[in-house]
C-alpha cells in the first residue's frame, strides 16, 4: 500500500509539470515587438508576422477596401511614449490598436483604444481617435514576411514603414519636443547630482540651434573632464560652426593628443585631421556691419 501510494504521487507529480510545460513549435505568422527610442521616449509596436507563402497578398488575401488587423492574429498594437504627430494628426501618448483599409493607390489607416481586439470582426468603430489617408508605393524587391519598421530617426522626425509583398505605406511622425528639451536640460543642468554638459552641448549643436548654450556647456563639460577627448572634439564642431577658426583647431589637436593611448585613438586622429582640413578651407566668416 504505501508503494502504491509513493507511486502514485510520483504519477501525479509528474503529471503537474508536463501540464505546466508549453509546448513551442514553429509559427506560421510568429510575434514580433519592436522597441525604438524615438525624441525623449520610445515607440514599441507588437504585431505577428505572416508571410507570402506563394500566394498573392493585396487584393486576395488581404481584400482591398476591408478592414485589415495589419498582421496575424491579434490586432497590431502601437504604444507612443509622449505626444506625437503622425501622419499629421496629433496623437496623445498611449497604446492604440493600428488598423488599416488597404487599397490599391492609398491606405486609410486607423488608431483605435480597443487593444484586446483579436480580429478585425469586432473591431470597435466607436473607440477610433484617428484615421487617414496615406499613399501605398510599389516597390522593386518582394518583402515575403509582413514588415513594420521605425526608420529615419532624428531629434524631431521618424518615419512608421509598413511593408509586404511589393507595397510599402509610410506614416509619417513628428515629435514637438523643442519646448521639452529645453525643460528638461535646465532641470539636469541645475540638478546638484548631475550635470550632463556634454549631452546638452550636443544636442543643441546637432539641432543647429541656440550655439551659444552649445559653447557655454562644451566649456563646462570640459572643466568637468579635461581629458576626454570625445568633448574636445565636439568643442573642435562646435567652434567650427561659430567661425572661431582658431579655437576649432586647437580643440581638435587636443581632441588628438588626449586620444593617445585609448582604443578609440586612430578615429579620433583620423576624424580631427579631416576635421582641420576642413577648417582651413572654411571661408572666413562676413563681418556685420552697425
Amino acid at each position: 500500500m504505501k508503494h502504491f501510494f509513493l507511486a502514485a504521487l510520483l504519477t501525479t507529480s509528474c503529471m503537474g509539470t508536463f501540464g505546466q510545460s508549453q509546448l513551442k513549435l514553429p509559427a506560421l505568422s510568429p510575434g514580433a515587438k519592436i522597441s525604438q527610442d524615438f525624441s525623449v521616449s520610445n515607440i514599441e509596436i507588437s504585431y505577428s508576422r505572416p508571410s507570402m507563402r506563394g500566394r498573392k497578398i493585396f487584393g486576395d488575401v488581404v481584400p482591398y477596401g476591408k478592414i485589415w488587423r495589419t498582421g496575424a492574429n491579434a490586432s497590431t498594437k502601437l504604444k507612443i511614449g509622449e505626444d506625437l504627430e503622425i501622419a499629421g494628426q496629433k496623437i496623445k501618448a498611449g497604446e492604440y490598436a493600428l488598423y488599416t483599409i488597404p487599397n490599391k493607390d492609398k491606405w486609410e489607416v486607423i488608431l483605435n483604444t480597443g487593444t484586446g481586439t483579436w480580429t478585425a470582426n469586432g473591431y470597435p468603430k466607436d473607440n477610433d481617435v484617428a484615421r487617414f489617408m496615406v499613399k501605398s508605393s510599389v516597390v522593386e524587391d518582394v518583402c515575403q514576411t509582413f514588415s513594420i519598421n521605425v526608420t529615419d530617426i532624428t531629434y524631431t522626425t521618424c518615419k512608421i514603414e509598413i511593408l509586404w509583398e511589393r507595397t510599402r505605406i509610410v506614416l509619417p511622425v513628428v515629435a514637438h519636443n523643442a519646448e521639452n528639451i529645453e525643460v528638461n536640460i535646465d532641470k539636469a543642468i541645475n540638478h546638484p547630482a548631475q550635470l550632463p554638459y556634454f549631452q546638452s552641448a550636443n544636442y543643441y549643436f546637432e539641432s543647429d540651434k541656440r550655439m551659444d548654450l552649445a559653447k557655454m556647456y562644451i566649456d563646462k563639460a570640459i572643466e568637468q573632464d579635461p581629458k576626454a577627448f570625445y568633448v574636445w572634439y565636439l568643442k573642435a564642431r562646435i567652434e567650427k560652426k561659430l567661425g572661431n577658426k582658431e579655437a576649432a583647431i586647437a580643440a581638435a589637436k587636443k581632441s588628438m593628443e588626449t586620444a593617445k593611448g585609448s582604443a578609440n585613438e586612430d578615429e579620433y586622429m583620423r576624424n580631427n585631421l579631416k576635421l582641420i582640413d576642413e577648417i582651413n578651407k572654411q571661408k572666413p566668416r562676413k563681418q556685420e556691419v552697425d
